[in-house]
């Protein structure tokens, strides 16, 4: 068995937007396996916008990531070798074991997945931590009632996409915000959303007017930014905001808000949350997901880096929009 693993690590902070050089790849050698403890063999990271604030020394809801240590991060792979009862050799499982080929973990961090009918990467994605940020967003914060209007930015991304097909599941009107006619023509033609505005195309009031005739209900905010706030102006009474992200600004962009106004005077709700944060709802919104990816009717897509010295360029990528759908690095051949 293999005794040495590549890692990459953190070594540097931004100083504004992310560099290639703020990565370094490293061969780590493995320990010896401990009573209780489990080695897995990692088949894919995933790389998620989140990890641009960990990177920071800012204060924020989770400490920042250590210099010179493993970035933190999503995995998926099977189980190589195992001193723990509850994990057999060949388990497919996902953790946090970082940017890294393979980890070891006491098993308190691994969770066993079924890949019968759902395919080991969309446990990273769909039925992963994506698509329970968009149920959590949609079904516990915009709660939204079928006739109801949501949109949704970043709306082909991992998160976005599944939010506008759920609320399609549920008789709602789904509107995507997206950038590029490519992203929208996925957006509408092949995830179902109702309309999908171009905010790169020059006429976000006049669109955004145009796919949401009835005003806006619900908002599920992946940008921040002037797309957040045309969409404020264009909210009904009690409409509710699901803050999940302010991509827009992570590298410290200026990203100012003039129709805040309408939080008032509509009399709206905006919580900002973290999914980690409400385990509870996760077996119940897993369920829901793993069901709806294994029978076909919800879909995703994913750009996938091919291996992990590819991982720092796919992660700027994705901070810059550049991918389509959930990003993630495979990690073996």
């Amino acid at each position: 068995m293999t005794t040495t693993y590549q890692r990459i690590v953190l070594a540097s902070r931004p100083k504004g937007a992310v560099l290639p050089e703020n990565f370094r790849i490293e061969t780590a050698s493995l320990p010896d396996l401990k009573a209780g403890e489990v080695l897995v063999r990692n088949h894919y990271l995933s790389l998620d916008p989140y990890m641009r604030g960990r990177m920071s020394e800012a204060k924020s809801y989770a400490a920042s990531q250590p210099l010179d240590e493993t970035m933190i991060g999503g995995t998926a792979g099977e189980v190589v070798a195992s001193n723990n009862p509850k994990f057999a050799v060949g388990d497919k499982v996902v953790g946090m074991m970082g940017w890294a080929e393979m980890g070891i973990d006491d098993g308190r961090n691994l969770r066993k997945v079924d890949t019968t009918h759902v395919p080991l990467s969309a446990y990273l994605g769909a039925v992963g931590m994506p698509g329970m940020t968009a149920w959590y967003g949609l079904n516990q914060i915009i709660a939204p009632k079928a006739g109801e209007t949501v949109v949704v930015t970043a709306a082909s991304g991992a998160v976005g996409s599944a939010v506008g097909q759920l609320a399609k599941l549920r008789g709602c009107r789904a509107v995507g915000i997206a950038g590029g006619p490519e992203k929208c023509a996925y957006v509408v033609n092949e995830l179902g959303f109702d309309a999908c505005v171009d905010y790169k195309a020059g006429n976000l009031k006049a669109d955004l007017l145009a796919a949401a005739p009835n005003g806006i209900d619900g908002i599920f905010e992946n940008v921040g930014g002037e797309v957040f706030d045309r969409a404020l102006s264009q909210t009904n009474a009690f409409a509710r905001v699901a803050l999940c992200g302010l991509i827009a600004g992570y590298n410290g962009e200026e990203t100012p808000l003039r129709n805040t106004r309408f939080l008032l005077t509509n009399r709206m709700t905006l919580r900002g949350f973290i999914v980690t944060e409400h385990m509870e709802f996760w077996p119940q919104g897993l369920a829901e997901l793993g069901m709806l990816v294994g029978t076909g009717k919800l879909k995703y897509r994913e750009t996938i880096a091919p291996n992990l010295a590819a991982a720092p360029e796919a992660f700027i990528g994705l901070l810059q929009g550049r991918n389509f759908g959930k990003q993630l690095v495979k990690l073996t051949g």
